[in-house]
Parts: structure tokens; C-alpha cells; sequence
């Protein structure tokens, strides 16, 4: 009986260390969590033709030009839930005879097809959202939000306090009636990382309005990318690092500036300017994707 239990306990203390074995020689990279499949999907949200770009810079440098805008908007497909970036300009231009230009004839601006009718192409509704997220409110990033009631409107507590404020809905209505329909709130204080897996993480850049933010997407095999929302409007702007008379606020327009291209940097992010018709038009449109 004791050479037995003498032999059962040998056998254990060898079956116990081969075991450390195995652990020690097995891959580390068994253990770590992989990028979830992510599908982004971009869609039109319409076209701004700007007739006056010296809006566009501080210096006056674009006086006299002009130049034509895309007007992206874009669905990121998460298993935990799907999430409205951005939301094209209002909706009330679907229709129209001829394109609409603002009286002071700064901005031209048309919309061909509404959001429910193109999320028809990927099998959505807008009951399908668990989120909606504006870079910021205005009226070419807001047009179709107030679709989406039933979803969680991820924003900046700046961004929340400045469209709501007395003096926005006495001075800008449009621009709060773009949103007012959106009663389930997530009011945010910087950076956020939407499902909670570094995924998908909306980065605070405030100055072009108090609660401007953009978006960090990391795809399986796109790789990092970032949706600059206004932070620049095309590339000269983002070269030059310069800043919109209409901007709220120049310093820390710079300063997201600069925070934005070292997190670029470090992340090794492909920067898609939101407004760029070259960037607009290299994305696959829906309802083909970049995953």
C-alpha cells in the first residue's frame, strides 16, 4: 500500500510539471483578446459647394476661392451594437427642384436620399442603433439625428450645454431643433471608448465647438483609422494647420491639433478627412464595407 501511494504521487508531481511545460511554451498571443469583427460602412450625406473658402482660414489665404465638400456619414457595425457617426445635412433638401443656398451665399448644399432609405442597403433600420454620435452640432453633421430617438446620443457635455442653451435656441433654432428629439443621453467629459474594447474610442478634440470629438475605429484588416469630423476640413487646412474664422475657439482648435496628429502617430492611424471629396471617394460605399 505504501509503494503504491509512493508511485501515485510520483506520477502526479511528472503530470504536474509537464503541465508547466506546455503552459510555458504556449504562445502568448493565445491570450490575447483580437480585434472584434468591425465593419465601417459609408454613406452620402450630401454636397457642400462652399463660395466663399476664405471662411476657412484665419489668414485669409482662400479669399476669393471656392471648392466643393463631401458630406459623409458612416455606420460602424460592432457585435455589441451598431453606431451612427455623423448624420449629413438636414433632410428637408431630399426633394428638392434645385440645390439651397444660404442667404449670406457662403454654402450651397444639396441631399439626395434620406438615412432610412439608404440604411436600407446593409438591412438596417434605424431601430437597429444602439448609438448615435455627431463630431458636433452643426447643421451639416445633425440632419437626419432626430431619427434616431430611439438611440443613445453619445456627446460632449460642452458640446450638450452649448446646442440646449437659451441663446442657441433663441439665435441658431435650427440648429437645436436638429436634436431635440434625442432624449436618451450619454453626456461625456473626454474620451470614450464606446464597447468598451478599445475598438471604437471617441476622442475629445474641442475648438471648432465646445464639444467637437472625432473617431477612432480599429479594423481587423483596414487597421487604425480616424474620422476627423471639422478638427480639418481638407488638406491644406490640415498641412498648414489652419484654423476657420467661424471656429469657437483658435487655441484649442490648435491645441486638438496637435493632440490629434500624436495620437494618429502613435496608433499609426490612417486620417480620413471627412470633408475631403478625395478621402470620401476612396472608401468603398455601402453596402460594401472596410473591416
Amino acid at each position: 500500500m505504501k509503494k503504491l501511494l509512493i508511485i501515485v504521487l510520483g506520477l502526479a508531481l511528472i503530470a504536474c510539471k509537464e503541465q508547466k511545460k506546455e503552459m510555458a511554451h504556449t504562445d502568448s498571443s493565445d491570450f490575447e483578446t483580437s480585434i472584434p469583427e468591425i465593419k465601417l460602412y459609408v454613406f452620402d450625406g450630401g454636397t457642400v459647394q462652399v463660395n466663399k473658402l476664405g471662411l476657412f482660414s484665419q489668414d485669409g489665404t482662400y479669399e476669393g476661392q471656392s471648392t466643393e465638400f463631401a458630406d459623409a456619414f458612416y455606420v460602424i457595425s460592432h457585435p455589441d451594437g451598431n453606431l451612427m457617426w455623423d448624420a449629413g445635412l438636414p433632410e428637408n433638401l431630399v426633394g428638392l427642384k434645385e440645390p439651397y443656398t444660404s442667404p449670406d451665399g457662403a454654402f450651397t448644399v444639396s441631399r439626395k436620399d434620406s438615412v432610412i432609405n439608404q440604411l436600407k442597403s446593409i438591412g438596417l433600420t434605424p431601430e437597429d442603433f444602439k448609438y448615435i454620435a455627431l463630431s458636433h452640432t452643426h447643421f451639416d453633421h445633425s440632419g437626419h439625428a432626430n431619427v434616431f430617438k430611439e438611440s443613445t446620443w453619445l456627446v460632449q457635455e460642452a458640446e450638450y450645454d452649448f446646442i440646449t442653451s437659451k441663446e442657441t435656441r433663441k439665435n441658431n433654432a435650427d440648429s437645436y431643433n436638429a436634436i431635440k428629439g434625442l432624449t436618451r443621453i450619454k453626456k461625456l467629459k473626454g474620451d470614450f471608448d464606446v464597447f468598451g474594447d478599445g475598438s471604437v474610442i471617441i476622442k475629445f478634440m474641442p475648438g471648432h465647438t465646445p464639444g467637437h470629438q472625432v473617431l477612432y475605429v480599429d479594423l481587423a484588416d483596414h487597421g487604425p483609422l480616424l474620422l476627423t469630423g471639422d478638427l480639418y476640413h481638407f488638406s491644406d487646412n490640415r498641412k498648414f494647420k489652419r484654423v476657420p474664422i467661424f471656429n469657437h475657439d483658435i487655441s484649442k482648435t490648435r491645441a486638438s491639433m496637435d493632440a490629434f496628429e500624436a495620437f494618429a502617430e502613435e496608433k499609426k492611424a490612417k486620417v480620413y478627412l471627412q470633408h475631403s471629396k478625395k478621402d470620401f471617394n476612396e472608401m468603398p460605399k455601402a453596402p460594401e464595407y472596410l473591416k
